[in-house]
């Protein structure tokens, strides 16, 4: 048997695929767990021909699938390393192997992966090869929502929310399995090496010692990263007071890396955030990691009722909007030097380590759609290529949302970049943190360094339009705040804890881009 997947996820490690290897196990005498190389994953974007792959994700992607193959060893079996055409790959083991009863994989939602699976599909049958799927990646089953058929999905978050909480189910974890059935004897099948990023054609990182993300890949570092943040820290029983923070690896579960990969499922979260409510504390925080898994499901079903549409301009509501596709700006943007340090502070840690906190792109979507007014799709395919915890459901459904064009629309809801900076690094030291330039403008300052006279920036050495820009385009709603003192109200950027360093919050804001009612904040 074969146990295939798509697009970069590792739906066969040990905890995503368990499903898959427990069917396997039980229908098959010998099994091939396999992960196919598809050339696809390394052109470009659909719209702008960025790559879909970069470096942080591919790095992330290798270091998983190490770790799957060592844990498979371990139980008895190997991983299965190919590169070409998924299609192609599964037909040509087919023949190799001569004697495949079945082919497992699980489902995805997007078109472009359907597509590849359809492709599996119709080789297995001109083969006379049973096909069998599994569905897994999300919290709630797909089987399991209350919902008679998916085009019933509310378009409301909150209504989902609600439904899946008082009438859905979250099925059990199964056990992992201690052994499993080996390949087939004396087939000769090489397990293949695992290429590296030159061999893809593509360049390897280097890791910036201040990223908020210093993690590798792999079931084991998830399981780790778990132990960390919930036993050993008890850091999830504040992670609804920190989860806004910007420095560090704490402020956050930073467990989308894993998730996104296949490395380790929202229902083993599910099962270890109740061992902890039941065992310590259940409290705000522990219900928001959940809540926030609810908006990752959310995302993946609103793609398997959406579609395409979920990468159409118009977005779900089918609006028109006038954006511009000025490169200067796009590049502006994506390189961090447009002049807002609270928005370039954040494009560069992405760009230098993969990785952004929730409350950075939350700001980062919202000036590019709307100071910028530039197409959506530009910075979410620079998301696609960069975020080491890309997920096509979740990145473009939350540009569509950001953009007032995908679920729950509200009208003219946009980010005041310069209050949300005062608010969530009200010292200045996460914008000096990632622009060094600025390092010598004390606190609060530093988030409009335009505004200062002459003298003082002369005495931080800073050259505006020199040593860094002017901003490339100016809100009226800043100037409400330019002049305004830090008072404290908001949390230090190192995610300290305590009265002083407790960020507002919003109701019902979920996990990447969530809006309060008020116009600008």
């Amino acid at each position: 048997m074969i146990v295939h997947q798509r697009r970069e996820k590792l739906k066969t490690t040990m905890e995503q695929s368990i499903s898959v290897f427990h069917w396997a196990q039980r229908n098959a005498e010998h099994i091939v767990p396999l992960y196919c190389f598809d050339p696809g994953h390394y052109l470009g974007t659909a719209n702008y021909n960025l790559p879909r792959t970069g470096p942080f994700r591919l790095r992330f992607l290798l270091d998983s699938i190490q770790d799957l193959r060592t844990s498979l060893i371990q139980r008895g079996s190997t991983l299965v390393v190919r590169r070409g055409r998924p299609q192609e790959v599964v037909g040509d083991l087919i023949k190799q192997l001569g004697s495949v009863s079945a082919v497992a994989f699980h489902e995805e939602v997007v078109p472009e992966d359907q597509q590849v699976e359809r492709g599996v599909r119709d080789i297995c049958s001109q083969m006379k090869v049973k096909v069998h799927t599994c569905w897994g990646s999300t919290l709630y089953h797909r089987d399991d929502l209350p919902f008679n058929h998916l085009s019933r999905l509310p378009d409301v978050y909150t209504q989902f929310r609600k439904a899946v909480e008082t009438q859905g189910r979250v099925r059990p974890v199964l056990p992992t399995l201690d052994q499993l059935k080996p390949l087939p004897p004396g087939s000769g099948l090489d397990e293949g090496l695992i290429p590296s990023p030159e061999d893809l054609e593509q360049t390897d990182t280097v890791r910036d010692p201040r990223s908020a993300f210093p993690c590798s890949g792999g079931e084991t570092q998830a399981l780790a990263r778990l132990q960390h943040y919930f036993w050993d820290t008890d850091a999830v029983a504040t992670y609804k007071e920190t989860r806004n923070g910007l420095i560090g690896l704490d402020y956050s579960t930073k467990c989308s890396p894993w998730l996104a990969i296949g490395c380790i499922s929202p229902r083993y979260i599910y099962q270890q955030i109740k061992k902890y409510e039941s065992e310590r504390t259940a409290n705000q925080s522990t219900y928001w990691v959940v809540f926030e898994l609810l908006w990752r499901d959310y995302f993946k079903f609103v793609g398997a009722k959406y579609g395409d549409r979920l990468f159409d301009i118009k977005g779900l509501q089918d609006k028109s909007i006038p954006w511009k596709k000025d490169m200067n700006l796009f590049n502006a943007w994506k390189e961090g030097r447009t002049g807002v340090p609270f928005v370039d502070a954040n494009m560069r840690e992405l760009a230098l380590t993969g990785f952004m906190s929730n409350r950075g792109r939350q700001n980062v979507a919202s000036f590019l759609t709307k100071d910028l007014g530039l197409d959506w799709r530009m910075g979410a395919e620079w998301f696609h290529y960069l975020l080491v915890d890309h997920d096509v459901s979740s990145n473009y459904g939350n540009w569509l949302y950001s953009a007032g064009i995908g679920n729950d629309p509200r009208e003219n809801r946009k980010f005041n970049m310069i209050k949300q900076g005062l608010d969530y690094d009200n010292n200045g030291d996460y914008v000096r943190h990632w622009i060094p330039e600025l390092k010598g403008i004390r606190g609060g300052e530093v988030h409009a360094p335009w505004t200062l006279s002459s003298a003082s920036l002369s005495h931080a050495r800073v050259s505006l339009n020199d040593t860094y820009p002017s901003p490339i385009v100016m809100a009226p709603e800043w100037s409400r705040h330019t002049n305004k003192k830090p008072t404290g109200a908001g949390p230090s950027a190192r995610g300290k804890t305590g009265p002083s360093h407790t960020p507002k919050q919003h109701k019902d804001r979920g996990i990447d881009f969530y809006f309060s009612k008020s116009k600008n904040f």
